[in-house]
């Protein structure tokens, strides 16, 4: 019966080690988060490598544009729906037509914009849109550590609108402990976020930047987690005690 207990106290020290294991991204007490910029709310996408551009270009100063939205008709007569998507390669670069291998990375979108009427102003007085497809977000909300990877169609969506898109915070999600990971100059900088209160409101209204990483810290439920791991073994002890009881008997 010794042996028994004893290798049922070695089992559930070593099922406890389990525990919380799901959680990512972990800090010290003595870690030191950065600051982050509460106060911009005019936070431009900076087009960067491996960024997927698409782009439409009229003539005219986008006078087809006006066209179509004033005559109400259900096609447009300048549109062959053709949708091209151009790739900026390791070096910042894109191979546009025409004009060429041109560097695009550092720009934004209206500097890009203004680039393009530039370089194709043989056409007519050009008038460009440009759109950048893959700005997006990750949002770690779930219990487990489930993750949503979620699209940036607005320009300037804020955190706690970010956390709307990603499904908002899970049962056991800990509105005090929000971890916001961004990528500044290739340097990672972390945010502590605390939005338990109304005064987290200054940062629920911070504006997000594509590659965000936002963590939400899930609540520990230790009873749970503990009888959920030492289960199989608590099963393996009860079966033991049983042979050794039954043993007893036969002697």
């Amino acid at each position: 019966m010794r042996i028994v207990l004893l290798l049922a106290i070695v089992i559930t020290g070593l099922s406890s080690c389990t525990i919380n294991r799901n959680f990512m991204f972990r800090t010290d007490k003595e870690y030191v988060f950065d600051q982050p910029v509460i106060d911009s709310n005019n936070v431009e996408y900076i087009i960067g490598p491996n960024d997927v551009i698409m782009f439409d270009l009229y003539t005219n100063d986008g006078a087809m544009i006006l066209e179509y939205t004033t005559s109400g008709t259900e096609t447009p007569k300048f549109s062959s729906g053709l949708e091209l998507h151009y790739f900026v390669d390791a070096q910042g670069n894109v191979d546009f037509p025409i004009i060429g291998n041109a560097h695009v990375a550092g720009m934004t979108i209206a500097s890009l914009r203004t680039f393009l009427e530039k370089s194709y102003s043989q056409f007519n007085y050009p008038y460009a849109v440009v759109r950048v497809l893959n700005k997006r977000i990750i949002i770690f909300n779930g219990p487990n550590g489930e993750g949503k990877v979620v699209p940036l169609e607005n320009t300037n969506t804020s955190v706690i609108e970010a956390l709307a898109l990603g499904g908002g915070l899970s049962v056991r999600g800990n509105a005090r402990q929000i971890k916001l990971i961004r990528n500044i100059n290739n340097k990672q900088e972390v945010y502590a976020l605390d939005l338990s209160t109304i005064e987290g409101i200054k940062y629920a209204n911070m504006p997000v930047v594509a590659g965000d990483i936002i963590y939400i810290e899930p609540t520990p439920q230790l009873g749970a987690e503990i009888a959920k791991d030492i289960q199989p073994y608590f099963q393996i002890f009860t079966g033991l005690v049983l042979a050794v009881s039954i043993l007893r008997r036969v002697q």
